[in-house]
Parts: C-alpha cells; structure tokens; sequence
C-alpha cells in the first residue's frame, strides 16, 4: 500500500539524535521547565518499551532503512512496562520525510499466535492496519526477527503535538518467542553512554524548544532502533 493514499498532513515530523547522558541531562534541564511529563510515565518519570519487529524474507524493511528507501513502511508489536494486557500492532510509515503510525489493540492469545509465525484469521480485528498485516503475512511471509527494548523519558508540549523523548538502554533480544515474558535476555546496542534523543512533530516545533535542544555534539542520525539491534546478535555476531 503507497503512503501517497493518505493525506500527507496526517504525518509527523521525526528526528533522531545520538547523544551522551550528559547532554541529556542538559537538555532534560533546560526543558523540564518548558514541557510537561508524558502522564504515562511513572514515578521515575519513565517508562519500559518493548517492540517485536517484522520482516519478510528478503529482509526488505532492514534494507529500506540501510538504503533510505522513500516510502517505507515496517510493523511491529509493542508493549509497555511488561503489560500483557495492553498490546498494541503497529505499522510505522515514513515518506517524504515524515512519519505515520497506525495501531490497534490485539489481546494476549492472538498476540502469541503471531509471535509464532501462525497465519492467522483476518477478520479477527476489526482494523485496517490487522488486515494489512495479515496480508503481508500471507504474501511477503512477515516473520518475528528481533525484540528492542528500552526505557523512554517522555516529554510533551500540547500545542503542535510536540515530543521530546529520551531513549536509554536501547537493547536487542534475538530470542522473539519470549516477547511476552518477564525477564528477557538482552544485550545493549550502542557504546557505553549514549543513547537517543527523538523529536516528535506536527508542522511547526516553537521555537524556545528548538533551542532548548541545541547543545554541541549532538549528533542526528536516521537509522531506526531496528536496524541498529538487527545488526548484531546476542553474541555479538553480524545478523545480515
């Protein structure tokens, strides 16, 4: 399905910066007095993301990312804090530089099927992005291929839609059948001290938050955490 069937104002502006933990601290000072906490977040001002990502068997969404590819499009399965009861499917678009997400609630049982590789049935949810999904199952043979888990510190700004997101202790599963479970093994993806700086928004970002993340070094980057945890296996190993 082309991006070019939606109506372009519906996508978001993304950018991406890789960063230390001191210029998050930094810019996580300048801004805690212009932005609010993301009300999801708990008493740490934080919260856990786990996603499952897709692909099919010429590892064709990997390779978008690698090459740029203009549109892409890839899906995933996303929980948070280890809550089972609340799962969401996923589809992330990008065109022309912008970003789109599409989403709906599976449960449990369905969610597991799916983390096996199942054909499953397509009427099962009553949403156009399950349909699309069980489409791409079907014709391009989606299959689990890597856990990304992280904890966000998220910022909000309700005029313009505005996020600012700290992502920290990105780290990468290979084994995708334990999505679901408590304790996973994982590895870290990034050297030592850095981590990722998101910023999330409609048309226009106010200006005295783009200057509170000016800070020297930062370094903006357009790979996605996906193609940064394919890249290596538990131990360590190329997975390409």
């Amino acid at each position: 399905m082309s991006g070019g069937r939606y109506n372009m104002s519906e996508y978001r502006h993304e950018y991406k910066y890789i960063c230390s933990g001191q210029q998050l601290a930094l810019i996580g000072n300048k801004i805690q007095g212009l932005m609010e906490y993301d009300k999801y977040a708990g008493n740490n001002k934080q919260y856990r993301i786990r996603s499952l990502y897709f692909d099919d068997y010429q590892n064709r969404c990997l390779y978008d990312n690698i090459n740029g590819n203009d549109p892409r499009e890839k899906f995933r399965l996303r929980i948070y804090n280890d809550n089972k009861t609340y799962i969401r499917l996923e589809l992330k678009k990008k065109e022309r530089g912008k970003t789109r997400k599409l989403s709906c609630n599976i449960d449990e049982t369905l969610c597991r099927k799916t983390m096996q590789g199942l054909f499953v049935d397509m009427d099962a949810v009553d949403a156009d992005v399950y349909r699309k999904f069980c489409l791409w199952q079907n014709i391009r043979l989606l299959r689990p291929k890597v856990i990304v888990e992280y904890d966000r510190i998220p910022f909000v700004y309700r005029d313009g839609n505005v996020r600012v997101t700290f992502d920290i202790n990105i780290r990468s599963g290979n084994c995708v059948e334990k999505f679901l479970d408590d304790n996973i093994v994982t590895r870290p993806v990034m050297p030592l001290g850095e981590h990722i700086l998101e910023v999330k928004f409609d048309e226009l970002l106010p200006d005295f938050i783009y200057s509170a993340i000016q800070t020297q070094g930062l370094r903006q980057t357009t790979y996605s955490k996906y193609y940064m945890c394919r890249k290596y296996s538990i131990a360590g190993g190329n997975m390409l």
